[in-house]
């Protein structure tokens, strides 16, 4: 989503179709309970036995699930497929690769990039390196929490004051640690001070002893996605060179954009 688009709603559709969503369900329940019985997935999605067991059999069928010898039912290769053409059509500027390694060879911590779409900040592209803290959410293709994290913090600075407060709004401000901003008002405030293509840090707000700093990487038009550089060091403060280096890499990201 760009900084200017509308938070998409979030209500049922009128044309919305029960059997899809039952066998969503299904596939989430798995996901998170890896080898249950028909009967456990049937209970666990509210649904009767004799409907989960028409998902389940149509689900395994194409692949999605994987019926194991003691007849319980994990994840599929085809869920794994599927991220995959996620990962592949999530887009990213074409220097992305070559700018962040850059970057993790002179700051020496991994760096990410962020893009802002359909309401949730997703990881697009990475460079590792040892000096960084592993954080298991910064992976390509996961979502990760805007209200607790540099990278969504400098998205979110990308937002009107008015579409901002609208996605801070309806979304669930979840505390990361006993440092993480849960008061839209609190939050409002923070981001709305944040200069124009400034660096923003946090530091012990998505995990306790890490602090993260982000850029922007800045928008030659309103039809290019919002993108963020952010790199995670191991401290309680992020340098001034580290923050100056994210920033430089957002603007070169900036300058691989032609359209």
């Amino acid at each position: 989503m760009e900084p200017g688009a509308e938070v998409p709603g979030d209500g049922r559709p009128d044309d919305f179709v029960q059997s899809v969503g039952r066998a969503m369900r299904v596939l989430e329940v798995v996901g998170r309970e890896p080898g249950l019985p028909v009967k456990a997935i049937a209970r666990k999605c509210d649904l009767n036995i004799s409907t989960s067991y028409h998902l389940v059999r149509t689900l395994a069928y194409e692949g999605y699930l994987v019926r194991l010898p003691n007849g319980t039912y994990v994840i599929g290769e085809t869920v794994a497929r599927r991220f995959h053409d996620l990962v592949t059509s999530l887009e990213r500027p074409p220097a992305a690769p070559v700018v962040l390694h850059q970057l993790s060879e002179r700051v020496g911590l991994s760096s990410y990039l962020g893009l802002l779409q359909d309401g949730r900040v997703t990881v697009v592209e990475l460079a590792e390196a040892p000096g960084s803290p592993y954080l298991e959410d910064f992976e390509v293709g996961l979502d990760v929490a805007a209200h607790a994290t540099a990278l969504g913090k400098a998205l979110l600075v990308g937002m009107t004051p008015r579409q901002r407060h609208r996605f801070l709004a309806t979304h669930e401000l979840r505390p990361f640690t006993s440092r993480t901003r849960t008061d839209v008002d609190d939050l409002e405030a923070e981001l709305g001070a944040v200069r124009a293509h400034a660096p923003v840090s946090e530091h012990g707000e998505f995990r306790d002893g890490v602090s993260c700093t982000a850029a922007l990487v800045p928008r030659p038009s309103a039809e290019v996605p919002a993108w963020a550089v952010v790199v995670a060091v191991a401290d309680e403060e992020v340098s001034e060179r580290i923050a100056t280096e994210v920033t430089l890499a957002a603007a070169d990201l900036a300058g691989s954009v032609t359209h």
